[in-house]
């Protein structure tokens, strides 16, 4: 069944979730919408799209992520729809699609060249994204895209060693997909050392440590404690593994 993901930075308050959702119920009201994230990296669509990327494997195909992070809104960046592995994206061509972009192994990009009759130039998630999101999701897209191809990704690294994402418990998350190289090595941030634990209950209260999260990604988190306060922790912050 096709549903539709929800991922932006509005943040859990105020009316531009419920402004989005309105018009997906009324365009599509029997598909089902899912508010996965509303606290993407504030403006910050680079970080974010690792962060989609990576939360995107907890959908299957045929899901459609109406992806919002757009502090260029009403600028000239496109309005885009990533085809990508059997899932589609809506959102701004601004970056935060290009890492599902250099992580998959099929794409096809479209350029969304419907407007509305009314179309506010701060508010394209509602008048522009939710409209096109919601008519992909009824098969009733014909005419909304004009397919472009892209040579431009070539540099846009498929992971980042950076912290990208702290969870309502402090973790932080970071752009690297773990990797089996990863395993037993040591993790510097901010001139610290931190060591790999599969468990919070393998370290002592207090510790700090790394692991593979629940999404694949390495997070850096501390025993009954917050990673981000502890370890000074920035989003943006470096990371790397020691090469002793």
């Amino acid at each position: 069944m096709t549903r539709i993901v929800l991922f932006t930075d509005f943040g859990p308050t105020g009316p531009y979730l419920g402004q989005m959702e309105s018009v997906l119920r009324q365009t599509a009201p029997n598909v089902p919408v899912i508010n996965l994230l509303s606290n993407a990296p504030t403006a910050d669509p680079r970080l974010s799209s690792y962060l989609l990327a990576a939360l995107r494997y907890s959908f299957p195909v045929d899901s459609i992520f109406l992806a919002v992070v757009d502090p260029g809104v009403g600028g000239e960046r496109r309005a885009v729809v990533l085809q990508a592995d059997g899932q589609t994206f809506v959102g701004p061509d601004n970056g935060l699609l290009n890492t599902v972009a250099v992580q998959a192994q099929s794409t096809q990009w479209g350029e969304i060249i419907w407007r509305p009759e009314h179309c506010s130039m701060s508010f394209h998630g509602r008048d522009i994204f939710s409209p096109v999101a919601a008519k992909l999701a009824i098969n009733a897209a014909d005419d909304l895209l004009q397919p472009f191809d892209r040579s431009d990704l070539n540099a846009w690294p498929q992971d980042l060693a950076a912290v990208i994402y702290f969870d309502y418990y402090g973790n932080a998350m970071t752009g690297l997909r773990y990797h089996e190289a990863f395993s037993g090595k040591t993790l510097i941030v901010n001139g610290t050392a931190i060591k790999q634990a599969d468990t919070f209950g393998a370290v002592e209260e207090g510790q700090a440590f790394w692991y593979k999260n629940s999404s694949g990604l390495v997070e850096i988190a501390v025993n009954k404690g917050r990673a981000e306060q502890q370890l000074a922790l920035e989003l943006g912050t470096q990371l790397s593994f020691s090469v002793i």
